[in-house]
Parts: structure tokens; C-alpha cells; sequence
């Protein structure tokens, strides 16, 4: 029987690919679900290609636009956060692929996990923000949760089988383009030069969290979450040359890898098709073309990004909210050319220290604390442009 997928942020970098995936094995997978945020006319193409039951567009000033251009289909269109997080709870869904960037993933997360589904999770913010919350409700709604970042997946693939206690995780690291500039000449670094990523073709956002390592901190959090693994074991290596995707050493000293060519298609696949493997149309490894592979530690006094990611997991609460909060504007800031890079952990850091935080929170404590902290960052950001 076919896997009937919702691909949320099915027009992003990890949405398109899924589709590939699914036009690919249209055997095993259908697009019963399509959504996208802005992007109208990709969503419209997508979805006469795949023919889904419905699709989202979450801004709802593009909804006439979408349902004019499907209406001699028979697909349904919705529009709207909470047409998001509606849809997941269709009886018609298997698996929800949770691809949509940021915060705005949460509550689909939630929706979605309280329906019962399999969550193939592309969202890592979602576990930054609320990872007690959303793994506690996985337990209680007996909802898997199936990582498709390539790290998580390859930390997920090396522990299938495995009994033995967790010595440690490597969760590895291209770098980004930064990787071999002193901390002086960051000061001078651009948004253009900042989405040159020497490995990974994805979106702005990712992209830019790359390059600081906030993206990797995020990591690190939601490998504590996905794997009950406390932060002293979560290790990060720099490994630019992106082959081992990440890494689990065992009690005994043993160490398992995940390898292969950077490639996104290779853990959508394997979510969609756990516990199952089948062919992927994706490059396989020659190793002739690699004939060493580098490992370093990261530099936390220049990628201070992912030093302040580890600060938050240590405190909890709702400090890492806070924290993925002032990164979303901070970042959304840098991309308008409002301001520099550096600014980037400088508005972090304040929107931190100037945000009260819940150590027990609910899921209205998260909501309210996100808007308060995206309100300070934004005055932040305003005073650092004046200055």
C-alpha cells in the first residue's frame, strides 16, 4: 500500500527534493498534501504535477491567486497558520514530512503528533524550541518521530539494532564558508558571501545559520531531545569535506559512521521508507575522490553561535526559544542588509539577556515567550542599526 506523504514547505530546498523522491517511487509514495508559505506559482505547479487532495498557502493574500489557478482541478485549497494546522490531522495522511523553516513548524509538529502520525522531522527548530513539550507528546500520542536532517539521520541509522548505553555523538560539520577566516576578517564578511556554502545547496536561512554554526548548535539540541543524550556527550567536529554525515561511539569505544556523498535525497528517502531501504536516485560515493578525510574542532571563540546554543540546552527553559527567536529576526535582519554579520550573535546574546524566561513552560509560556523575544530583538536590531 502506498505512503500517503504531506510535504510541508513543499517548495523549499528538503520539499522539492522530497518530491523527487515520491515522483520517483510513485509505487510506494503519494503527495496527498502540499503546502507552501509565499511561493505561489511553484505550489500551483506542484500540485497539477502531483495532483494532491488539498493544499495550504500560508499567506493568505495569495489564496485567491492559488485557487484561481487550480479550479479545474479537483484539489482543495486552504490558506493560512491555521489551515497548517489543520490539515495534518487528515485521516487521509500517513506520514506528515515536517519541512516548513523556523518556529512556524511548531504547532503543525504539535497538531500533527496529537493525530497520531509519523512525523519525518526536517524542522530542527521545532526541538530548539520546545523539545520536552513535543517529545513528551510523542510518547504520550505513540507518534515516531523520524529525524531527516543528514545528521540526525546518520546518528538514527548507526544506533538501528543497538542496545549498548551511548559513550558519545559526533555530530559533524563542513565549516561553512567562514571556516578558514580569522575573527578580523568576519567584521568585513557579506549576505552574499555569507550564502556561498562550500558543500550544501539549501535555503537563505539554513544557509546564513551555517555559516555562523547556530545551525549546528540547533543540532546539538535536537540530538539531545531525538536521543535522550545529555550535552557533555553531544559532541561537534568540523569535517568539510561533508562524507561522514555524523557519528555514535558506544560504551565499549566502538564507533559507527554514516557515510556518503552530500546529498539531502539519501535521509528524506530512508524516513519516508523506514524501517525499509530501497533504491535512491542519488550519486554513491567514490572514495578514489577522497583520498583523506579531515577532522577538526570547531573554533567557539569565532563561532560563537554555537558556544551560546550549548549555553542554552545547559540552562532549558525557555531559553533556547529565546534564543531561536532573536536567531530568526537577527538572521531575516542580516539578509535585508540591515545589519552585519557579527551582529548576528551580538543581537542573540542581548535578546537573551534582556528576555524573562520560564524554567517549567507550557505550550502558551513557548508562544508568548517566542513574541516577546522577537519584539526585544527587533529593538535590539534597531539600536545597533543607529549606532
Amino acid at each position: 500500500m502506498k505512503k500517503r506523504i504531506a510535504v510541508l514547505g513543499s517548495t523549499g530546498s528538503i520539499g522539492t527534493q522530497a518530491l523527487e523522491v515520491i515522483a520517483e517511487h510513485p509505487d510506494l509514495f503519494s503527495a496527498e498534501i502540499l503546502t507552501a508559505n509565499d511561493n505561489a506559482d511553484l505550489l500551483v505547479r506542484q500540485a497539477i504535477l502531483f495532483q494532491p487532495d488539498a493544499v495550504v498557502i500560508a499567506n493568505e493574500m495569495l489564496y485567491r491567486k492559488v485557487a484561481e489557478a487550480l479550479k479545474d482541478y479537483p484539489i482543495k485549497v486552504y490558506a493560512g497558520a491555521k489551515a497548517l494546522e489543520q490539515i495534518v490531522c487528515q485521516n487521509s495522511i500517513d506520514i506528515v514530512l515536517m519541512a516548513l523553516v523556523g518556529y512556524a513548524g511548531l504547532m503543525p509538529t504539535i497538531k500533527a503528533v496529537e493525530s497520531n502520525k509519523i512525523i519525518a522531522l526536517a524542522n530542527k527548530e521545532t526541538l530548539v524550541v520546545a523539545g520536552s513539550l513535543v517529545m513528551n507528546l510523542a510518547k504520550q500520542y505513540r507518534s515516531p518521530i523520524i529525524p531527516v536532517d543528514s545528521e540526525h539521520s546518520a546518528i538514527f541509522q548507526c544506533l538501528a539494532g543497538e542496545y549498548a548505553a551511548i559513550d558519545a555523538i559526533y555530530l559533524t560539520a563542513s565549516g561553512g564558508p567562514f571556516l578558514n577566516l580569522s575573527t578580523k576578517q568576519l567584521a568585513a564578511v557579506t549576505r552574499e558571501d555569507a550564502l556561498k556554502h562550500p558543500r550544501w545547496n539549501m535555503g537563505a536561512k539554513i544557509t546564513v545559520d551555517s555559516a555562523t554554526m547556530m545551525n549546528k548548535g540547533f543540532e546539538v539540541i535536537e540530538a539531545h531531545w531525538l536521543f535522550d543524550v545529555p550535552d557533555n556527550k553531544i559532541k561537534v567536529l568540523v569535517h568539510p569535506q561533508s562524507v561522514i554525515h555524523s557519528m555514535v561511539q558506544f560504551e565499549d569505544g566502538a564507533i559507527k559512521a554514516q557515510l556518503g556523498e552530500p546529498n539531502m535525497k539519501i535521509p528524506i528517502q530512508y524516513a519516508l521508507t523506514y524501517p525499509d531501504r530501497t533504491v535512491c536516485n542519488a550519486p554513491k560515493i567514490n572514495f578514489s575522490q577522497y583520498p583523506a578525510l579531515t577532522f577538526l574542532e570547531p573554533d567557539l571563540n569565532k563561532f560563537r553561535c554555537l558556544k551560546i546554543a550549548y549555553q542554552a540546552l545547559r540552562s532549558g527553559g525557555t531559553i533556547p526559544c529565546i534564543m531561536n527567536a532573536a536567531n530568526e529576526v537577527a538572521v531575516q535582519a542580516f539578509l535585508n542588509n540591515k545589519i552585519k554579520y557579527q551582529d548576528i550573535y551580538t543581537s542573540i546574546s542581548k535578546t537573551i539577556e534582556s528576555t524573562n524566561s520560564i524554567n517549567n513552560p507550557s505550550l502558551n509560556d513557548y508562544i508568548e515567550t517566542d513574541t516577546e523575544a522577537r519584539r526585544i530583538a527587533q529593538t535590539i536590531i534597531s539600536k545597533l542599526q543607529s549606532s
